[in-house]
């Protein structure tokens, strides 16, 4: 008769195979969909950050909710299952939101702030993130990232007028008084508008962006500031010339890919009490099945049979992929929260479900053993 653990375990194999199955297919056509969540649920509450001397602000939760799926990233959503992703989120017990102007050009923001502004503003933490102007157009840019995005254009702008108007434009899209933290995004040579010229637009970020924010700090009308990069340049860049408090590290830190980030840049955040918030920590739903890695058009080589180890590993243990690679990238002590996406209710309570799986320590030791994970990795010691 099978046990308990081996009919998790062959639910896990059904799953992946079922999600190996649609790869082939239009991911746009499935991003909706939910890796099914494995393993023995705690029901513990959501994993928190408690005051430490000498570490800088950091958001309440572990775990927050990031935007892009929101603001229509990769697959057009609507204003309903928006708001129902949010409203998961809050039910859960989760008080971190990250969203951005980028994201879809202005409709993350809108719908964030739809459902933000009616709860009480100091039960929740709020980021979003400044260096692009919106202006009304009847020809929006395309830009491959945003379907169904608003009719905005965007100019890059890291001033320190530029930063004020950016945050003004923000707090009115949202509906909402006062931000908590605030990102300069997107100065990194993975972005597509700058490639090597990044350092120029950083330059300008140095003498106008930087000292804004850390004046707007200092008077209390922000809490922290950082940047939000796919990249660790600008994150190590930045330290050196400025006085940040926590970075949004998006791509850099996965089940898949951390060796950089884990011996390099949280290494040299944590030296100055400065926390990261991991941004994708899902590769942009690779790790839950998606037919995508990160914001490429292109999957590395080798990302697919890595995958497959873990999933098999994962399914003996009986757990799912997701629920290991959540729980992973929010187990660094440098980490401050992780903030995955999700497009409607069902997503997000998936992944508030696997911050609450106690997770086998036998699984850590194998990925270990089988070098797919780094030996120095930090790992969850329990939910």
């Amino acid at each position: 008769m099978p046990t308990r653990r081996n009919m998790l375990a062959l639910s896990a194999v059904g799953a992946a195979a079922m999600l190996a199955r649609r790869a082939h297919a239009q991911d746009a056509d499935h991003a909706g969909d939910v890796m099914p969540t494995l393993g023995r649920v705690t029901g513990t509450s959501m994993p928190a950050n408690a005051p430490e001397p000498g570490r800088r602000f950091r958001p309440p939760t572990r775990i927050g909710i990031g935007g892009v799926p929101i603001g229509n990233g990769f697959a057009p959503g609507t204003d309903v299952d928006a708001e129902a992703a949010l409203e998961a989120a809050w039910d859960a017990g989760i008080r971190y939101f990250d969203t951005s102007p980028w994201y879809g050009l202005g409709l993350s923001e809108r719908r964030f702030g739809h459902f933000l502004h009616t709860r009480p503003r100091d039960e929740f933490v709020l980021s979003t993130k400044v260096g692009r102007l919106l202006t009304a157009t009847t020809h929006p840019p395309a830009v491959k990232l945003w379907k169904d995005p608003s009719p905005f254009a965007y100019r890059y702008d890291y001033t320190a007028d530029g930063v004020r108007r950016s945050i003004e434009d923000s707090l009115q899209r949202l509906g909402i008084s006062r931000l908590d933290i605030v990102y300069i995004h997107d100065i990194s040579p993975d972005n597509g508008d700058m490639g090597k010229r990044w350092t120029e637009y950083f330059d300008v970020a140095a003498k106008g962006a930087m000292p804004a924010l850390t004046r707007m700090r200092e008077e209390g009308i922000i809490k922290a500031w950082g940047f939000g990069v796919n990249t660790p340049q600008p994150a190590l860049k930045a330290i050196q010339v400025g006085d940040p408090d926590i970075f949004l590290l998006a791509t850099q830190y996965s089940l898949l890919r951390h060796d950089e980030a884990l011996n390099h840049t949280l290494p040299a955040l944590a030296q100055r009490g400065i926390g990261a918030v991991v941004g994708a920590p899902l590769n942009a739903g690779y790790l839950a099945g998606r037919d995508r890695y990160d914001y490429r058009g292109t999957i590395p080589e080798g990302m697919p049979r890595k995958r497959a180890r873990i999933s098999a590993i994962a399914a003996r243990h009986g757990i799912d992929l997701r629920t290991a690679a959540l729980q992973f990238a929010a187990a660094h002590p440098t980490v401050a929260a992780i903030v995955p996406g999700a497009r409607n209710a069902a997503q997000m309570q998936a992944n508030a479900r696997s911050m609450e799986v106690a997770i086998p320590p036998d699984f850590w030791s194998e990925l270990k053993q089988e070098k797919l994970i780094a030996a120095n990795a930090p790992t969850p010691v329990g939910v």
